[in-house]
């Protein structure tokens, strides 16, 4: 099933729900082309059983907040992303009630952009994850512009 992309605040929280933005109980505040701002009140379930925050939680947010970034800012006419790939800095934890992400664009091509985000914890004024990744832009077939060679010219 495909669901048509969504343009605005509310659409991009509305089209997590029943997906891992949903379970995860991300909140988007911002989702604009310069800049995503999101954040997950923490719960018992964002947690490792020895009772510290998963460093997947941390890495789910940073990587939506970059994906929210790309759908947003795609070009005219790409069909979607994927991420090809990505690198994560894990500096500190937190036990405390939110954590916050800003992720903003470094390069936002025609065929790749590479998003930067850091989450923090705003509570206690520390940064605890950096995050890098890159992503493809796809295109429809008709949007190829590269041209094959023909077999005379191979």
């Amino acid at each position: 099933m495909q669901l048509p992309w969504p343009r605005t605040l509310e659409e991009f929280n509305q089209y997590g729900k029943g997906y891992l933005f949903g379970y995860l109980d991300m909140v988007f505040t911002k989702v604009e082309e310069d800049e995503v701002i999101a954040q997950i009140p923490l719960e018992q379930h964002h947690f490792g059983w020895h009772g510290t925050l998963h460093a997947g939680t941390l890495f789910a947010l940073a990587d939506s907040c970059a994906g929210y970034g790309c759908v947003k800012s795609l070009p005219q006419g790409a069909s979607g992303f994927t991420t090809i790939e990505t690198k994560n800095n894990f500096l500190a934890m937190t036990n405390s009630d939110v954590i916050r992400c800003v992720a903003t664009p470094v390069h936002k091509g025609r065929t790749t952009q590479v998003w930067d985000a850091v989450v923090s914890c705003p509570e206690e004024g520390k940064e605890l994850c950096y995050y890098r990744c890159t992503q493809l832009i796809l295109w429809p077939v008709s949007y190829t512009h590269l041209t094959l060679p023909t077999n005379r010219e191979v």
